[in-house]
């Protein structure tokens, strides 16, 4: 099973501005369109994507609705060449782009931003990729055995390279199909050990993953009505 990561869908309250402001900001241009009588899909990301890189979803449903972040979903990232974090940050400040913790509050390994509907995104140093194309997205999850299992079991994936990351407090694990591009994007699950729950919101929508319509009808009776504490996983096929 191939099973990459598709793309991540958000929810946005004003189209044409989250639009801009995807474009403005992290230069990505529209790959693609559905227009439907109640919502408005748009897949944004950088022009040089590659075959395997993830896509944006922007989805607006045009009853005007508001929607709540919730805390189940964490952020997306994305990524700047090593050694260009502070300056990537610094040109996002000039353009009035919206702060969420700084490189120096990470660490110097990292930094966050908001985009204009609240979505965290993480600037991450990486030498692959275009310049902003999704890296990982960040989902928070009650029991970190039965969700590492369950994207090991039902979509065999793996752990990214030196792909967890444990302190006193906390547990991130990224984990990928196997032998995935170097372009592909990770889910990072990240397990705090306090035992808090979690609410899903509506801001957040889904990851979607490709499957070939063989392995689509292979996979369908555990995968198409999976719900798993809250985390909603789309199906797409080619």
């Amino acid at each position: 099973m191939d099973a990459t990561l598709d793309h991540t869908m958000i929810r946005v309250e004003d189209l044409e501005e989250t639009t801009e402001w995807y474009s403005d900001h992290l230069d990505y241009v529209e790959h693609g369109r559905m227009e439907a009588d109640s919502f408005t899909n748009v897949f944004m990301g950088p022009e040089d994507i590659g075959e395997e890189g993830a896509l944006l979803e922007l989805t607006y449903n045009h009853d005007d609705r508001s929607y709540e972040m919730g805390d189940a979903w964490g952020h997306i990232a994305v990524r700047v060449p090593e050694g260009e974090l502070e300056s990537a940050y610094d040109e996002l400040m000039d353009e009035g782009v919206e702060d969420y913790r700084d490189p120096e509050s990470c660490g110097g390994r990292y930094a966050f931003v908001k985009d204009p509907d609240g979505h965290e995104i993480e600037i991450v140093q990486r030498d692959h990729g275009a310049r902003w194309s999704l890296d990982h997205t960040m989902m928070r999850v009650e029991d970190a055995d039965e969700s590492l299992g369950f994207w090991t079991r039902k979509f065999e994936y793996d752990e990214r390279p030196a792909g967890r990351w444990e302190t006193d407090d906390f547990a991130n694990y990224f984990v990928e199909p196997a032998g995935a591009a170097d372009e592909a994007m990770s889910v990072e699950l990240t397990y705090n050990y306090d035992g808090r729950s979690y609410e899903l919101g509506d801001a957040w929508g889904h990851v979607a993953v490709r499957l070939t319509r063989t392995q689509r009808v292979e996979a369908q009776e555990s995968l198409l009505s999976w719900r798993m504490k809250g985390e909603r996983r789309a199906v797409r096929t080619e």
